[in-house]
């Protein structure tokens, strides 16, 4: 992958359902690697890269393009840490690694209650997950060699995530991309 070439440190996107906890790994393993976590959500709030609010989804509507134009010079330098339930709209060429979180139900409805989650947001956070729709996107959207999905319930087994993926940037080499 040429762009990967350039790149002195790869590019990691953490992708699931709502809930999975990309936030909180995020977060932890951009300080055990020092790689920078970019969180798509706040990154769109503070420079406002969105069309509005979607009443319906108590959401911002994203702009993509903008969201892409904003983090292309930051994903060419590499050591960036994505965080986003979404990842069918970002370039291929950004990630040597998509990972995607996922999470039992039981606690993933655990986890969206105490954030304040009901009815047909509830519901339908938890069905994507059932149907893995966020690992069926990442497999759609990337090569499946790229793809890794990580069972993140505990927080040992975020930590053994963490310690996995720290082993694969010490190991990885823009050549072998």
């Amino acid at each position: 992958m040429a762009a990967a070439a350039a790149r002195s440190r790869p590019n990691i996107l953490v992708t699931g359902t709502p809930g999975t906890g990309k936030t909180t790994f995020s977060t932890a393993l951009s300080g055990a690697t020092n790689f920078r976590h970019i969180n798509i959500g706040d990154l769109v709030k503070e420079k406002n890269l969105h069309d509005g609010w979607d009443d319906k989804f108590d959401c911002y509507i994203i702009n993509e393009d903008l969201v892409c134009d904003e983090l292309e010079n930051m994903m060419e330098e590499g050591g960036n840490i994505v965080d986003y339930h979404g990842c069918d709209f970002f370039p291929e060429r950004w990630f040597d690694r998509v990972v995607v979180l996922q999470t039992e139900n039981s606690v993933l409805f655990d986890r969206l209650s105490r954030r304040g989650y009901t009815g047909s947001k509830l519901s339908n956070n938890i069905e994507c997950e059932i149907f893995q729709v966020l690992l069926e996107e990442a497999r759609e959207s990337y090569p499946e060699d790229i793809v890794v999905a990580l069972k993140n319930d505990t927080v040992d087994e975020m930590n053994a995530n963490i310690a996995t993926l720290s082993d694969w940037i010490s190991s990885w080499s823009p050549m072998l991309s």
